[in-house]
């Protein structure tokens, strides 16, 4: 595959930097122009040409969140990874289809697995030709000074407790951040988990069996989990599974 052209958008000079570094170290990656400016920036993605923006969520003048909505709005192949010091703008992030949504300091790593999920987008959507983006496949969360990015597809199930929620998965020990089930069920991939209780989301594929009023999910050690199902949701849970099995 080709390399794919990117531009980074910061009004931090070390930021820029930071990135201009990464990007020199990346093989698949070619550096095309650094902008301190979101107006300067606007005028090349414009221009098209460009596979991959990082853009900082605040700046003077149009932010990153700004210009993912002008590219969106304009049908651009551009992709876009947000890079910012704040992580409450994760939830608009993932809603402009941005690839990540990495938070500041940003290590190498970081930059690198944000970079391989844009390295697959395109070799997708090139071999395919499908021109619309998917939808998120993973929840990128901050437990206590940790960041964790989850692939949706290793998710059990998310238990909800006040104003955290615990993230079950197939492959390591529940994560725990400060969310609700709410904005944890917008950020999911739509049609493959099911709200069943004001304290529960399940992973459709996860389901093994339903009993009575309680759904039974494979944990990752192998273990059978019951979950409850709540009179409130089991209508629309019963919809769920009923289109599922057309």
């Amino acid at each position: 595959m080709k390399k794919l052209t990117c531009i980074i958008v910061d009004d931090e000079p070390l930021a820029l930097d930071i990135l201009e570094d990464y990007i020199c170290r990346t093989p698949s990656l070619e550096l095309a122009g650094r902008f301190s400016s979101g107006k300067d920036a606007l005028g090349v993605l414009r221009g098209g040409g460009i596979d991959l923006a990082f853009l900082d969520i605040q700046m003077p003048g149009p932010g990153g969140l700004d210009i993912a909505k002008v590219l969106a709005d304009a049908g651009s192949d551009t992709r876009v990874v947000f890079t910012t010091a704040f992580q409450q703008y994760a939830l608009e992030g993932f809603r402009a289809w941005a690839l990540d949504y990495l938070v500041k300091p940003v290590s190498f790593e970081e930059f690198s697995r944000a970079v391989g999920r844009a390295v697959e987008w395109f070799s997708v959507r090139r071999a395919s030709g499908a021109g619309s983006p998917p939808p998120p496949k993973t929840l990128i969360v901050k437990s206590g000074y940790k960041q964790f990015i989850i692939p949706t597809d290793t998710i059990t199930y998310i238990e909800g407790t006040r104003d955290y929620i615990r993230i079950h998965t197939t492959e390591d020990t529940p994560v725990q951040t400060l969310m609700n089930l709410k904005t944890a069920e917008e950020l999911l991939p739509e049609g493959s988990f099911a709200r069943v209780h004001r304290s529960y989301i399940v992973a459709l594929n996860r389901i093994k069996r339903i009993e009575r009023s309680h759904v039974i999910l494979e944990d990752g050690s192998g273990e059978m989990v019951a979950i409850p199902v709540s009179d409130t949701y089991k209508e629309a849970f019963s919809r769920t599974l009923a289109s599922r099995a057309l």
